[in-house]
């Protein structure tokens, strides 16, 4: 960084001022935060602001110029502009985080350090205080008010001590930043900023109910789905029993090199789609060993917030806690998602996003073609002459599900195995649908070999955004091959997230290839329109012009959310719940 009177060069762009900002703050859980104090430096005048919440609540405005021609540099940026948004703070322009860019940097190694800030800054060889040291005052915020005048000290010096911190990172990282797309990154923090700071609206009388009565309801379940499957003994479940039950049942199931089933969640997750009478068995699994109600972040507003953990998939996906975030429990859970008295909420995905981006950036042209039909499973069939030019849906389920699995199969890079165990079929059937799918799209297997060799050759693959999968000579080729629908899915999201929040329309949740949004009563359908506009906007830049569908479910109160996977499970749960209060 180099100073030029009161202008500042950042990797190269010029700034009429580089602020370096940290807040320590106060968040339990499902609350947006409350701010103990701040801290910001501003580059290159050396200006520092040292400021205790009671200064910070007198003020409407930031006490530092956030102009369009300012930076802002932070490490995990969207705690910073979360503290914006509960003081009602417009958030800056410009955002630089060291965060995002040192994931981008270390995506698939393995820092020793971790990916915090002290793991930031050992990486680069730089000093900083110790882990225990900033532990023991990260639980003096989290522990919250009243401080004595000695814990405020501290606080507002550990507080410089990061932001002292941030300053050395920047410059050991400058000469490798590429700038306009790391403000792309940094732009998506504010946007994750402003959906955690709205949360999704849960129907929280229930949720106590649940709660209350939880230990009770665990063993009437078992005693209830289990009845059809004698799988349980108490509440442990028997894997030779399971798969005694596969066997009468003639389900074909994986298996670990061990010899036992692969009893994985992703696995039961498959298997379950394959065959709809696991179902009730994957969401009772899912519920007795993942759920733990009381861990459920949820506010006293009724709110579900929690970090989403941006930038933490290897594909950088959103990673947010299984247990605190509504999105990760057993999918049955969602029935607690419920608008509120005059507003309504609508769940918008992509249609099969990522195979619109293999047909993309692939450039395959009959691929391309798949998508735009509107059934690319069904026109894949029809493609490799499975069906008739007519076929529809209802005219050929079976066979266009198999073709599905095979489609999806392929960007996973799964093989035959994998895929005759999901489909239910002989191992020949899906060598044969595979062999189908490179005859058929002969493109996009040479794009996809082409991505694999370069990212075994350069040691990294990266996104069209320039997120990057560092590989080593362990690298695994499936994820290699997955990776650049899987990440530029992300990069899809993320954009459409910026898009979508900076219109002001309010977004709940980003969910894999989702938005939840929600909006009055009197605007949703409108509000619902201009949100599927703007994701097709995003696909369009991310895909140079090449637009995805999106499609809608719509709620309004006072209905719920629900999803129909688990819709047999909520029923069930519920009418139990009201056994268990009657008793």
């Amino acid at each position: 960084a180099a100073s030029r009177g009161d202008l500042m060069q950042v990797a190269g762009h010029t700034f009429h001022g580089v602020w370096l900002v940290d807040f320590e703050f106060h968040a339990p859980p499902g609350e947006n935060p409350t701010v103990i104090c701040l801290v910001a430096r501003e580059l290159g005048s050396g200006q520092l602001l040292r400021l205790w919440h009671d200064e910070i609540g007198r003020l409407d405005q930031p006490p530092y110029v956030a102009g369009s021609d300012s930076l802002f540099v932070a490490y995990y940026a969207s705690a910073e502009w979360g503290c914006h948004l509960s003081l009602d703070w417009p958030l800056p322009e410009n955002v630089l985080d060291l965060y995002t860019e040192f994931r981008t940097r270390t995506n698939g190694l393995s820092p020793p350090c971790g990916d915090g800030l002290l793991g930031a800054l050992a990486w680069h060889g730089l000093d900083s205080m110790g882990a225990d040291e900033k532990n023991e005052i990260r639980n003096l915020a989290i522990r919250g008010e009243p401080f004595t005048a000695r814990e405020q000290a501290d606080l507002i010096d550990y507080c410089q001590s990061d932001v002292d911190a941030l300053a050395r990172l920047l410059l050991a990282m400058e000469s490798k930043l590429d700038l306009p797309r790391a403000l792309l990154r940094g732009r998506y923090m504010k946007a994750a900023a402003r959906i955690e700071h709205t949360g999704i609206p849960i129907d929280a009388p229930l949720l106590s109910r649940l709660r209350d009565h939880w230990e009770q309801l665990k063993d009437r379940l078992i005693q209830t789905i289990d009845a059809d499957y004698s799988i349980y003994e108490g509440r442990t479940f028997k894997q030779v029993r399971f798969a005694q039950y596969l066997a009468d049942k003639g389900i074909p199931w994986l298996r670990l090199p061990s010899g036992a089933l692969d009893l994985k969640d992703n696995t039961f997750r498959d298997m379950a789609r394959a065959y709809p009478q696991l179902a009730p068995l994957k969401e009772l699994r899912a519920s007795l060993g993942q759920m733990r109600l009381e861990e459920l972040a949820v506010g006293q507003d009724g709110r579900n917030r929690r970090l989403l953990s941006a930038f933490r998939a290897r594909t950088g996906r959103n990673q947010p806690s299984n247990t605190k975030f509504i999105f990760g429990p057993a999918v049955w859970l969602r029935g607690l998602i419920r608008p509120e008295p005059g507003w309504g909420l609508a769940y918008i995905d992509w249609s099969q996003q990522e195979f619109g981006i293999a047909a993309a950036l692939s450039g395959d042209q009959a691929m391309r073609d798949a998508y735009t039909s509107g059934d690319p499973y069904l026109a894949f069939a029809g493609q490799a002459g499975a069906v008739p030019p007519d076929a529809t849906k209802a005219s050929h389920p079976e066979v266009r599900e198999q073709f599905k699995a095979c489609a999806l199969a392929v960007q996973y890079g799964m093989g035959a195995e994998a895929l005759a165990a999901k489909i239910g079929q002989p191992s020949f059937r899906a060598r044969e649908l595979l062999n189908l799918h490179k005859r058929t799209y002969r493109d996009f297997w040479h794009w996809s070999g082409s991505a694999l060799d370069t990212a075994m050759l350069k040691g990294s693959l990266p996104t069209v955004f320039g997120w990057r999968l560092n590989t080593g000579a362990n690298a695994n080729p499936r994820s290699i091959q997955n990776f650049p629908m899987q990440a530029n899915g992300a990069e899809m999201l993320r954009l459409a997230c910026c898009l979508v929040t900076e219109s002001g329309i309010k977004v709940c949740a980003p969910v894999h290839d989702a938005l939840l949004i929600e909006a009055p009563l009197a605007e949703l359908d409108e509000t619902v329109k201009h949100t599927q506009q703007l994701m097709a906007e995003a696909s369009q830049i991310v895909l140079d012009g090449f637009c995805l569908r999106s499609d809608a479910e719509v709620v309004r109160y006072p209905d719920r959310y629900t999803d129909k996977r688990g819709a047999v499970m909520w029923a069930t749960v519920m009418k139990l719940l009201d056994g268990v209060e009657d008793a």
